[in-house]
């Protein structure tokens, strides 16, 4: 079985600008044998079996059409938007996207570790949801929405690094 761990955010975190204050933050990790780039995390995370029903949704609902092409674009740094989402900031290792909304942000980062002293990578995804104030009351919070969500978006979130994960150690057993 796949372990997916939820983390603190690394202190490199693209994501740490959101950590604090009434905002949500998660993260979750999981650790494969052998190296795996940036980039090729980046594509097999929105290429998966998972991605695919948000795919559909982002298309038919919100006309933001997405495909592992556009994937692969955004995870090679040759465009700055993938389907409902733009780059925010891109640094080697990582990449942090903000939905077009601007309520949440969703962040993937590879780092190079050791495992029984053989060269691994630990692959990290999360999010954030940002406050939005209430235009009557002038209260700052997530919602409602978010609170129903919550137990969804995190079983939603594992799911989507562990079929990120799958499809990364498919491709490795091919080479």
């Amino acid at each position: 079985m796949t372990i997916i761990t939820p983390r603190t955010l690394p202190e490199a975190a693209l994501l740490r600008v959101y950590q604090d204050g009434i905002g949500y933050t998660d993260c979750f990790s999981t650790d494969l044998p052998g190296t795996i780039s940036h980039q090729q995390f980046v594509a097999a995370f929105y290429a998966t079996w998972a991605f695919r029903p948000e795919q559909f949704i982002l298309k038919w609902l919100l006309k933001k059409p997405s495909d592992d092409a556009g994937a692969a674009q955004l995870a090679a740094g040759s465009c700055e938007q993938f389907a409902a989402w733009e780059v925010e900031k891109r640094a080697k290792d990582q990449l942090l996207l903000r939905d077009f909304m601007g309520s949440t942000r969703s962040w993937l980062m590879v780092e190079a570790i050791s495992l029984d002293n053989v060269a691994a990578t630990r692959l990290y995804f999360g999010s954030a949801v940002v406050p939005r104030r209430d235009r009557k009351t002038g209260q700052v919070s997530l919602g409602i929405a978010f609170k129903l969500l919550l137990g969804f978006h995190k079983a939603y979130s594992k799911i989507l690094l562990r079929a990120a994960r799958g499809r990364l150690m498919a491709g490795h057993r091919q080479q």
